[in-house]
């Protein structure tokens, strides 16, 4: 039953497990601030290496579906956050209801949204080719974006803090991409190594993260009411992602191939860019807990994405196309 369970979220739930029986605290805390720090310049550095620069540019092309679906993930995902944010400030302590505005600026996944609408009969192509280019986004506009729709109430987005997102993030992706001609064809060839050294990345920036919100009593300061609200409220923007993403690539009158990618790269949120981000953003005693809607919706997207690709690949099979018709 477990081996049925996706690696990257048995990863996840081991590093949230061992922060809340083994969190880092004292003076452990700077050693391991420097290793995440260390491991998400290693994933951004694989990043940059493997998103070959000629797809990417080739995909760009694909105006009808791209530019709608950055305004999608970067527009309307921020403004459904910002606004779960306020509701569910009376609902929950702020910190974590500040975490729907930085869920709602992420990027879209890479991995799991071309695999979903590969399995869907999506265009495989321009998925790979949207993820990259939202992700590639990301590292510019998250940040940013976070803290203008968050204004006072979140991290402010000055100068020591783009010194940190540019050395951290962005410098080891062009990094990447300048050695790219180099050992890219070693990167292709040990495609294991590479998806182990990116999980690995993320499970050790959410322990850290993670260990400063039990260090602070997350277990305490966030009661079943809380809970309740946290699920509810991710729960909601899931199907304002989704339902939304598939709408709009219905009026856009995108083929049904592009709907499909609009559908999984729009309604998915990564936390390949959420864990990293915020332990480079918020301070570790905050860290953790904003992060916890992203491991929530993270969590629930895969939960949502495998039923939602096989009916419609069934669809796809029967002539139809409405992931919401469609029979079991």
């Amino acid at each position: 039953m477990l081996r049925r369970v996706d690696p990257m979220v048995r990863l996840l739930l081991v590093a949230i497990l061992l922060a809340s029986v083994l969190p880092v605290s004292g003076s452990a805390k700077a050693a391991a601030q420097f290793a995440s720090n260390a491991a998400v310049f290693l994933l951004f550095l694989l990043n940059g290496l493997r998103l070959p620069r000629h797809e990417v540019i080739a995909g760009l092309g694909n105006h009808r579906l791209l530019w709608p679906l950055v305004a999608w993930v970067y527009g309307a995902m921020a403004l459904a956050g910002w606004l779960l944010w306020h509701l569910g400030g009376v609902l929950m302590p702020p910190l974590l209801a500040l975490g729907f505005v930085f869920l709602g600026t992420l990027p879209s996944t890479v991995q799991s949204a071309t695999a979903y609408a590969s399995l869907a009969g999506g265009n495989v192509a321009s998925s790979v080719v949207a993820a990259a280019l939202l992700n590639i986004l990301g590292v510019f506009v998250t940040a940013p974006l976070f803290s203008l729709l968050a204004g006072s109430g979140g991290a402010g987005f000055n100068s020591d803090a783009l010194i940190k997102v540019a050395a951290i993030l962005l410098l080891p992706f062009v990094l990447g991409q300048v050695l790219q001609r180099w050992l890219l064809e070693w990167v292709q060839g040990h495609r294991a190594l590479v998806t182990w050294m990116d999980r690995s990345s993320i499970a050790i920036a959410v322990y850290v993260a993670f260990s400063g919100a039990v260090v602070q009593g997350i277990w305490t300061r966030v009661g079943p009411g809380a809970w309740a609200a946290l699920l509810a409220l991710c729960t909601v923007l899931l199907v304002i992602g989704y339902a939304g993403a598939w709408g709009l690539g219905g009026l856009l009158k995108l083929p049904r191939g592009d709907r499909v990618v609009m559908l999984f790269a729009g309604g998915q949120k990564s936390i390949a860019m959420g864990a990293p981000l915020a332990t480079v953003l918020f301070p570790p005693a905050a860290a953790g807990i904003v992060l916890l809607p992203v491991l929530v919706y993270h969590l629930a997207q895969l939960v949502v994405a495998a039923p939602l690709a096989a009916r419609l690949h069934g669809g796809q099979a029967a002539g139809t196309s409405s992931p919401l018709t469609l029979s079991g």
